[in-house]
């Protein structure tokens, strides 16, 4: 576990363009997520999306439903509770969100994001399979995901040191959060000091690294 990881080649530069004033920070858009939470044999599992290989932002990884505030949404949650049902068919209340924590995509990004997460139980008589035909047949806007699946935090952060899933560094940090709980109610029952944590480029030895704020570990 550390707090800081490699970035792609050519990071570097961008870095280095940034700090010096040659290149402007593209504005964070407001956004929200949410960490829907169903009963398990082992406490309880989240769902995760996989982003289509076409989506411009995280291709292929593996993500909490949600997306951008829209000028029509009340506020952040009234976007969460939108993009679930938008993503995955699930109807959520706004008074059954639990804020947990707050990311802000890298300065050196060229698409940024003011991302609020909140947690929720799957409702009473929602379906517990949310499958990638239930995916596209909810989207408005055409696909966003191609696969879906209910993973138990610690498994899905297995599937990802083994390969098989991707997971963005907030994605990763929230489920390793969660990984402690044993069940939905201490979860939502966790009242969390949610301050904005927002990653950076540094250069060391002619090398791009992204650094995570302090306190925050990577678990991968």
């Amino acid at each position: 576990m550390a707090g800081r990881l490699p970035v792609p080649r050519g990071v570097g530069m961008l870095a280095s363009e940034l700090a010096s004033g040659q290149r402007v920070p593209a504005v964070a858009r407001d956004a929200a997520t949410v960490v829907l939470l169903r009963p398990a044999d082992a406490g309880f599992e989240v769902l995760l999306l996989c982003r289509t290989r076409t989506m411009e932002f995280a291709p292929g990884a593996y993500v909490f439903p949600g997306g951008s505030v829209d000028p029509d949404d009340a506020g952040i949650a009234a976007a969460a509770v939108r993009e679930t049902f938008e993503e995955c068919g699930v109807r959520l209340e706004v008074d059954a969100l639990v804020p947990w924590g707050r990311w802000i995509t890298p300065e050196i990004s060229e698409r940024r994001f003011d991302t609020w997460f909140f947690v929720a139980a799957l409702p009473a008589g929602s379906p517990s399979e949310v499958s990638a035909a239930e995916i596209h047949a909810a989207a408005v806007s055409g696909a966003e995901a191609d696969a879906a699946e209910w993973l138990t935090p610690a498994a899905a952060l297995d599937a990802a040191r083994s390969g098989r899933i991707t997971l963005l560094p907030p994605t990763a940090v929230t489920l390793a959060s969660l990984a402690g709980f044993s069940s939905i109610a201490d979860v939502l029952a966790e009242r969390r000091d949610v301050t904005p944590l927002m990653p950076w480029v540094v250069i060391e030895n002619g090398e791009a690294w992204l650094e995570l704020p302090d306190g925050v570990e990577y678990p991968l």
